[in-house]
C-alpha cells in the first residue's frame, strides 16, 4: 500500500522516499491516522519542509488520493468541480438541486473540501453507542429527514459501538433494513453514508458494522456488502453501488436464433424399424446469442465520471456476449462515423458499422447536450441510419431527466432514437423495449 506514493510526491517537486511510506504507516498502526483529512495532516508533517512545500503537497495529494488534477492554468474550484470524486460525493444527497434552480457550487466545494479535510481533532465528543441505542427504535418508519448539514455537524462526533455485541448490532440492523425504503446520509439510525449510525460507510462510529462502500476509519468490527440492508435507489445514475443492479437488467436482453438440423440419432433410429427406409428426421436447435453495440461519448468533462462505470457494467457482460461486444467511441455527436479506441484516433466510416447484423443490440451513452450548431443534418442522418440499421437500439442519458426538455439537441435526438436515464431503472426500461422489438429476420 502507497508504494507509488514517494515517487508521486517527488514528481511534484517534494523530498520523499520509503521513510515516508515507513513512517505514514507506523502513524496508521498508531491510530493517527483514521481519516482522509488526517492522512493530510501526518503527510503535509513528513513531506513539506518549509511553506513553499504546502501548495505543491496540496495539489500531489488531491491527485493522488482524489485523483482531482489541477491543470496549468486553472485554479481549485474548476478542478473539483470536474472530477469524478466531486461528482460521486455529490450524488451521497439524492433530491439535494430540487430546492434550487442553480445550485451554489461555491458552497457545494466549500462543503466537499471540509468532508475532504476532516480529522480526527474535529471530533469533538465521544458519545456512547448504547445511549444512541436506548434512545433510538429500530422498528421506526422511514422518513426523509436526513439533511446535507447534519453531516458535518454529526461527524463532530463519533459514536463507540464496541461495549455491544455484534449479534446485538445485527439484530437491530436487521429490524431497521425492514423499514428503510431509500438511502440516508448523516444521522444516527438509518443504514447509510456519514453520521454515527453503528451500520453503514463513511461515518464515525468505532466497533459498529460497515456496510456498503469503501472502508477508511477502520474502525468497524465486521463488514457486510449485502444490497439487503442498504437499499439502492434504481432511479439514480448509474454508480458503484448500483451498477450490480443495472447488470441484472442489462442481462434480461434477450436473442434467440433458430436452425434446423438433421438429427442422426432419430434417424437410423426410425430407420430400423422401418426396415431399413431411413428418412430424414430434422429437429430445431434454440441457441441464445447476444450481440451488443455500445457508442460511448467519452469527449468532454460532463461525461469523465460517467464513463468508468458504463465501462465496467459491459465489461463485466463480456462473457455473456463472448466475442460480439463491439465498442465505438464519439465526442457530443457523430460525424459520418465513430472511433474504435479510446484516445478517438482510430475513426471507422459509418458505413462500416452498418455492415454489422442487424440484429445487434445499439446502446448509445452520452448527455446529448450540446450547442445547436454542434448537431448538424448530416449528424442527425448518421444516427438515422444507425436506428434503421439496428431497429434495437436505445439512448442511455446521465443527465438528470429533469433537465431533457431544456436542451434543443436532447429533443432532437430523443425523436430519432429512444432515450432512457442512465440508471438501472431507465436500462430495465431500455431492455423491456428492445425484447419487444424481437425477430425482426435476417439481414
Amino acid at each position: 500500500m502507497f508504494e507509488s506514493l514517494p515517487q508521486h510526491f517527488r514528481d511534484f517537486g517534494l523530498k520523499a522516499d520509503i521513510r515516508t511510506i515507513m513512517l505514514l504507516r507506523k502513524s496508521i498502526a498508531k491510530g493517527l491516522a483514521n481519516t482522509l483529512g488526517d492522512l493530510y495532516l501526518v503527510l503535509k508533517g513528513l513531506v513539506t519542509r518549509s511553506p513553499k512545500d504546502y501548495g505543491p503537497f496540496t495539489t500531489a495529494f488531491y491527485k493522488y488520493f482524489l485523483d482531482i488534477d489541477i491543470k496549468h492554468g486553472e485554479n481549485l474550484d474548476q478542478a473539483i468541480l470536474r472530477s469524478e470524486a466531486f461528482n460521486k460525493w455529490r450524488q451521497k444527497f439524492p433530491g439535494q438541486e430540487d430546492e434550487l434552480d442553480k445550485p451554489d457550487m461555491d458552497k457545494l466545494i466549500d462543503q466537499f473540501l471540509n468532508e475532504v479535510h476532516l480529522s480526527s481533532y474535529d471530533i469533538q465528543e465521544l458519545v456512547s453507542g448504547k445511549d444512541i441505542l436506548n434512545n433510538d427504535d429500530p422498528s421506526m418508519a422511514d422518513s426523509d429527514s436526513d439533511s446535507p448539514d447534519a453531516l458535518q455537524n454529526l461527524l463532530q462526533k463519533a459514536a463507540d459501538y464496541n461495549g455491544i455485541s455484534l449479534e446485538e448490532l445485527m439484530r437491530r440492523m436487521e429490524e431497521v433494513a425492514k423499514n428503510q425504503e431509500r438511502r440516508h446520509s448523516g444521522g444516527q439510525h438509518w443504514i447509510g453514508q456519514g453520521g454515527i449510525s453503528p451500520y453503514g460507510n463513511g461515518g464515525a462510529a468505532p466497533g459498529g458494522i460497515r456496510v456498503g462502500g469503501v472502508g477508511g476509519g477502520k474502525m468497524a468490527r465486521m463488514v457486510i456488502g449485502n444490497a439487503n440492508y442498504y437499499p439502492v435507489d434504481t432511479k439514480v445514475t448509474l454508480q458503484d453501488n448500483n451498477i450490480d443492479v443495472a447488470l441484472a437488467f442489462l442481462k434480461g436482453i434477450q436473442d434467440e436464433s433458430s436452425e434446423i438440423l438433421l438429427d442422426i440419432p432419430a434417424t437410423i433410429k426410425e430407420g430400423v424399424k422401418e426396415g431399413g427406409l431411413f428418412l430424414p428426421i430434422q429437429k430445431e436447435k434454440l441457441t441464445q446469442k447476444v450481440q451488443v453495440i455500445l457508442l460511448i461519448d467519452n469527449g468532454g468533462w460532463s461525461m469523465t465520471p460517467f464513463i468508468k462505470n458504463v465501462t465496467r457494467l459491459f465489461s463485466k457482460m463480456k462473457r455473456r456476449f463472448a466475442h460480439d461486444l463491439k465498442t465505438y467511441y464519439y465526442h457530443n455527436t457523430i460525424y459520418g462515423g465513430a472511433y474504435s479506441d479510446l484516445k478517438r484516433s482510430k475513426f471507422e466510416n459509418i458505413d462500416k458499422i452498418l455492415k454489422h447484423h442487424k440484429n445487434y443490440s445499439l446502446f448509445i451513452i452520452g448527455d446529448a447536450d450540446m450547442a445547436p450548431y454542434e448537431l448538424s443534418q448530416e449528424s442527425v442522418r448518421s444516427w438515422k441510419k444507425l436506428e434503421e440499421r439496428f431497429p434495437r437500439a436505445v439512448w442511455l442519458n446521465p443527465l438528470d431527466e429533469r433537465f431533457w426538455t431544456g436542451s434543443y439537441t436532447i429533443n432532437t435526438l430523443r425523436e430519432v432514437i429512444p432515450m432512457f436515464p442512465l440508471s438501472p431503472h431507465g436500462i430495465e426500461k431500455a431492455v423491456e423495449l428492445m425484447n419487444k422489438k424481437r425477430g425482426f429476420g435476417k439481414g
